[in-house]
């Protein structure tokens, strides 16, 4: 049975290798490889006090990599999809919040770039942006500024 345990534990270093990963989603991919669920919160609470599984670093990353595109809400969505804790979603989302409005006018631009003709258009500016994840209050200010 060691000789498993090292397997899982080889396995676990090779995601963490590639990418951060949220305790949930790499005791996910572990379970396959492994009987014993006492196995792998015992291997991921080794790795979390060694700093080399950190809920920060992935919420980081996530925050990082979806930024540039994605509204608030859909980013929080995913990190809780995820598993992260609400105290780290709340630690990494100040940097997604201050920036949200000039993102969604990047998005809004790169997708439509002309202000819409009539209500009908509007409406389809409005679902695009809220199904990047965007706040209501936001998606008005971009769409009011594209009035003038």
């Amino acid at each position: 049975m060691a000789d498993k345990s090292m397997n899982v534990r080889e396995r676990a270093l090779g995601y963490l290798t590639r990418r951060e990963h949220s305790r949930v989603e790499l005791a996910r991919k572990l379970a396959p490889y492994c009987e014993e669920r006492d196995e792998i919160d015992a291997l991921l609470d080794d790795f979390a006090q060694r700093g080399w599984l950190s809920e920060a670093r992935f919420a980081e990353m996530v925050v990082q990599a979806r930024q540039g595109k994605f509204g608030c809400r859909r980013i929080v969505h995913e990190l809780r999809e995820k598993g992260v804790s609400e105290e780290a979603i709340a630690a990494a989302l100040p940097a997604v919040q201050e920036n949200e409005l000039e993102t969604a006018r990047a998005v809004w631009a790169k997708k439509f770039g002309t202000v819409a003709a009539d209500a009908k258009e509007k409406a389809k500016q409005m679902r695009f942006l809220a199904s990047r994840g965007f706040e209501q209050e936001v998606i008005f200010k971009v769409l009011r500024g594209m009035d003038y």
